[in-house]
């Protein structure tokens, strides 16, 4: 059994909580800060509602490329290779590599390699430095 999670570092795994805005939204980044995620919930905020109500969970890469990826409750991921506005990364809690976060349907790893993000539809995405993959 132990075999099954020899990939997850030991020493710093764990379940990381991330507190949500007054409106719901949860902001983080990757340790290395070129990462950064918003998820909203859903219904949306007074200032942003998803394209299908939510909940959403949306990702952006800064270097080499600036990068976002959007995960909905339904299908598959949505890679945006140039999303115009580059607003990643502001000053909000870290996802420490070796921890985990869920809330709603999504889920996401962080490790030095990258962050790895799921939903309970099967879909996700990985986005790392060196590529995006969407599935």
């Amino acid at each position: 059994m132990l075999a099954v999670f020899a990939w997850m570092p030991l020493a710093h795994a764990g379940s990381q909580t991330i507190p949500a805005s007054a409106e719901g939204q949860i902001e983080f980044n990757t340790p290395s800060g070129n990462i950064g995620c918003i998820y909203t919930p859903k219904g949306g905020t007074s200032t942003y509602q998803p394209q299908d109500g939510g909940p959403e969970l949306s990702c952006s890469r800064v270097e080499p490329s600036y990068v976002t990826v959007i995960l909905g409750p339904k299908g598959p991921a949505t890679q945006i290779k140039n999303p115009g506005e580059q607003g990643c990364c502001s000053d909000v809690a870290k996802l420490a590599y070796g921890n985990s976060w869920k809330k709603g349907p999504f889920s996401c790893q962080s490790s030095t390699k990258g962050l790895t993000c799921g939903s309970s539809n099967g879909h996700g995405f990985f986005v790392s430095k060196a590529k995006v993959t969407v599935k």
